[in-house]
């Protein structure tokens, strides 16, 4: 066989091997971050959309679309910087096998927006630690900088959850404060 029949064989075999090549410098805390990272945004996409239809006050339903908008964008940047470094993600979730989803289907009206309230708060600052955790001590400089990219979008999510505390208080507790208080 000839250099010039056996060269582009070998550039075949060195262009279906790039994806290996790709996964091969992922490391297992980045590949794992990358995981919980989709299943997060997916899952916080899902949650917004339940907003919309299950909430009661209009700023939560305006938080929900807040969420379902944003976490689909970091979802699809996320695809896009699993394709270039060659990672799969997961592309879908098992909505029953999410305690706060199941929570959240039982609920309508004030108590839906409460417990959707308590959730985002606890929910996005677990996110904002691992976020800042991978932004920090990541190997992959790609998935780090999507990690410190994202934070700052946490960390508004946060805010706006705490803001929506005291408007979905349960009317029963705000009432007995305001008796405590007057008292």
């Amino acid at each position: 066989m000839t250099l010039k029949k056996l060269l582009p064989s070998l550039g075949c075999v060195l262009v279906l091997s790039l994806p290996v090549l790709a996964q091969a410098k992922t490391s297992p805390a980045d590949r794992a971050f990358m995981q919980m990272a989709a299943r997060a945004n997916m899952t916080e996409a899902h949650i917004g959309q339940m907003a919309e239809t299950q909430a009661s006050e209009s700023q939560v339903k305006d938080f929900g679309q807040t969420l379902i908008h944003d976490h689909t964008d970091a979802y699809t940047q996320l695809t896009a910087l699993a394709a270039k470094t060659g990672e799969s993600i997961p592309k879908g979730i098992d909505v029953r096998k999410i305690s706060t989803v199941e929570q959240l289907m039982k609920l309508k009206g004030k108590r839906f927006d409460h417990q959707f309230v308590q959730a985002e708060i606890r929910d996005h600052e677990k996110a904002i630690a691992d976020f800042k955790r991978e932004a920090q001590h990541g190997q992959d400089p790609d998935v780090k900088a999507y990690a410190s990219k994202m934070i700052p979008v946490l960390e508004g999510h946060l805010r706006q959850a705490k803001a929506l505390v005291k408007p979905v208080e349960p009317r029963s507790r705000a009432r007995r404060r305001s008796n405590t208080v007057s008292a």
